[in-house]
């Protein structure tokens, strides 16, 4: 059973979902707890940290709603300690003395950091209040139906930080980075809502066809025809000029 205090836009139709972090994809500074849902960066005592370091999820995300939380174990410093999603061509690691905020430094991510900037192909913008605090839990809510991504603190939601999203052609997996030494991140609560039949065929539909004012044209139902409509009008369907 999901835990009762989760937020309402995700429990209602949310199933657990297994996954961890990837020992196979992960910088060398990342280092991995026996279960997988701990990650430790720049933990050598001699070289500390020489860079940014990043570690990837074991399943990428293609269709439906996906949430998942990270608590952060210690306070939070240095330049760049972020959570996101990013494709498998995502940068994991730069080292030689490169302090970067290294999720959302190229097109392949959409990164939080934790001053409160959200970062995607190089550009940063304020997104919300900086979070320091030990215990601090992000939550990532990933609507590849809405083609979105909201970030959640300590369970309260900060508004949408990305979307388009859904035109990504690539899965999107969580991905974790830092450039501090002793950073310390636990997994938490993974969950997610698959769409049916119906809205994957609804959603397929509306990508192919760019013009709404077609849509009566097609060898449909009214019914669906009008699903497709209302698709349009949250911009999922273009008006032809």
């Amino acid at each position: 059973m999901l835990p009762s205090s989760l937020p309402s836009a995700v429990s209602e139709g949310y199933v657990e979902e297994l996954w961890e972090w990837d020992i196979e994809a992960r910088s060398p500074a990342a280092e991995l707890s026996p279960c997988r849902q701990m990650v430790y960066f720049h933990i050598d005592p001699v070289l500390e940290s020489q860079g940014t370091a990043g570690v990837r999820g074991t399943k990428g995300f293609s269709q439906g709603e996906h949430y998942w939380e990270v608590e952060f174990l210690e306070p939070l410093y240095g330049l760049s300690v972020m959570l996101g999603v990013g494709t498998q061509k995502a940068l994991l690691h730069m080292g030689s003395c490169q302090y970067i905020n290294l999720l959302g430094k190229d097109g392949e991510s959409w990164g939080l950091s934790y001053k409160g900037t959200i970062w995607h192909r190089g550009q940063s913008r304020h997104y919300t209040e900086p979070f320091y605090e030990k215990r601090t839990v992000i939550g990532v809510h990933l609507s590849l139906k809405e083609g979105t991504l909201t970030f959640y603190r300590n369970r309260k939601s900060l508004g949408i930080a990305f979307s388009g999203l859904d035109e990504v052609t690539l899965p999107l997996y969580p991905i974790a980075c830092s450039t501090a030494a002793g950073t310390e991140l636990r997994l938490g609560i993974r969950i997610c809502r698959l769409p049916s039949l119906q809205d994957t065929c609804l959603h397929m539909v509306s990508k192919t066809l760019k013009d709404k004012t077609l849509v009566d044209a097609l060898p449909l139902p009214p019914a669906v025809c009008q699903q497709l409509k209302q698709l349009g009008k949250q911009g999922r369907l273009e008006t032809s000029h």
